[in-house]
Parts: C-alpha cells; structure tokens; sequence
C-alpha cells in the first residue's frame, strides 16, 4: 500500500500550499477594502506614479532621466553618469548625486541601486502605503511566494503520483483508480492556480486597486510633446518604452551590469 502513503503526502503538500495562498489572498482582499476609496482627491508626483508604476528603480530612473533633461547630468551611451551640476533640488536629486559620489562619475547600474534603495525613496514608499495607494511589500511577497509555492506542489504531486502508478503491486487497485485518486490533490493545486491568475493579480504590482485608478487617470490626461509628458511617460513606462536611441543605450549598459 506504498500508493497510499504517497497520496497521503501529495493531498498535505497540495494542502498546505493552497492554504498558505488563500490566506495570503484574503488578507490581500481586506487591504484593498480597507483602501477602496483612497486617493480620491490625491495628485500623483511623478516621483509616486513612477514606483507606483515600476517601484525604487523606477524612482530612480525618473530622477535621473529628469536630471538629464534639465542638463544637470550626464547619461553617456556607454553606461556611465556624470554630475554637471552638485545641488539637488529635492531628496531623490541629492540621493541620485550621493550615489554618483564625490568624483561626480560613477556607472548608472550601481548609482540606480543606491539611489533606489535611500531613505528617500523608503519615505516615499511609507507614504503611499500609508494612503492605500501601494501595496504593503508583506501582502505583495505573501502572495507571489504563496504562488510559487501552489505550482511547486502540483510539480510534487505529478511526481507522487508518477512514482505511486511504476510502483509494483501484486494486490494493488487498478493504475486508472490510482490515477484518479493523485488527479484529486492535482486538480486542487491547478484549480488554485487558475483562480490566483485572476483574483491575485490586482496585488502584485506595486499600486493597490486605488493607485491603479490613479495611474489611469494620469495617462489619460497626460500631454503631449512637452517635457512634462515625457517625464510622465518615463514615469509610467519606463525608459526603455521612451527613451531616445543614446538614452536606452545608457539604461542597457545599466541591464547587462546587472545581469554579470
């Protein structure tokens, strides 16, 4: 009865994966009613709509391409960035320029790193958790590893009941019945899975259900041609949806250091 035991262990590691994300998803669901009218009357910064939109990194791309624009700094094709002028003119600025150094030239990739993980950018993230505009980095992680760990059950269960049906048995039931009896636990984690896709998305990112609705608004009012409007743009989509040839070559230079 080897079978027995082994569909013992595919329905507890079945179970407990799916336990753990449905927990995370109802205390997901209790953040978003507890948020459902927040922001109303908010204006998003472009520094909010960017980590709303893409988090600390995205932060501190804006700040950078922003710098950029206003002459304030460099950007070079080949990945490096140079201070032309010291002063920042608001937290993310002075992070941006304290990451760079007192050399005043660094490489976008570490600079990117530093400046996304400064105090500035934690305050701004505190803040918007606090008005219910992003999603708290605890009810965000719970349900992506509550995910992972569904689908890396239902890979354990296949397993199980792989090994249980090439097991040999002179008496056993027959390898249909034995099939039917692993299909349970397996279409428990599947099934999961399938309602995660549609009922858990809405907390990953890192806007809640308010700061999407806020983001929304913002592109559909954004301008276009101006500065503004394409600050706006590098907010919600990043640098590489928007960014000019020698722009996207810098920010490249930032991915392949990243990668090595």
């Amino acid at each position: 009865m080897l079978w027995v035991l082994l569909l013992v262990l595919a329905w507890a590691v079945a179970g407990a994966a799916c336990a753990r994300l449905c927990l995370a998803a109802v205390r997901a669901a209790a953040l978003e009613r507890r948020d459902a009218g927040a922001g109303r009357a908010h204006d998003l910064t472009l520094y909010e709509a960017a980590f709303l939109s893409g988090g600390p990194a995205r932060v501190a791309d804006l700040t950078m391409v922003a710098m950029a624009r206003q002459r304030r700094l460099l950007l070079a094709h080949t990945g490096w960035a140079t201070v032309v002028d010291p002063r920042g003119r608001d937290e993310m600025e002075r992070s941006v320029i304290g990451a760079i150094g007192p050399g005043g030239q660094s490489r976008i990739a570490p600079v990117r790193a530093a400046a996304a993980a400064a105090d500035a950018v934690r305050g701004l993230a505190d803040r918007l958790v606090g008005a219910g505009l992003a999603v708290p980095a605890g009810a965000r992680t719970n349900v992506a590893a509550g995910v992972r760990q569904v689908r890396a059950a239902a890979v354990a269960v296949l397993a199980l009941g792989t090994a249980a049906l090439l097991t040999p048995g002179g008496s056993e039931p027959p390898r249909s019945l034995v099939a039917l009896w692993f299909a349970l636990p397996l279409a428990l984690t599947l099934g999961c899975l399938v309602i995660a896709r549609g009922e858990a998305g809405p907390y990953a990112p890192w806007a809640s259900p308010a700061g999407q609705r806020l983001l929304g608004a913002l592109a559909r009012h954004r301008g276009a041609g101006d500065d503004q409007s394409f600050l706006t743009s590098v907010a919600v989509r990043g640098v590489r949806a928007v960014g000019g040839p020698e722009l996207r070559a810098a920010f490249a230079h930032r991915e392949a250091y990243e990668r090595d």
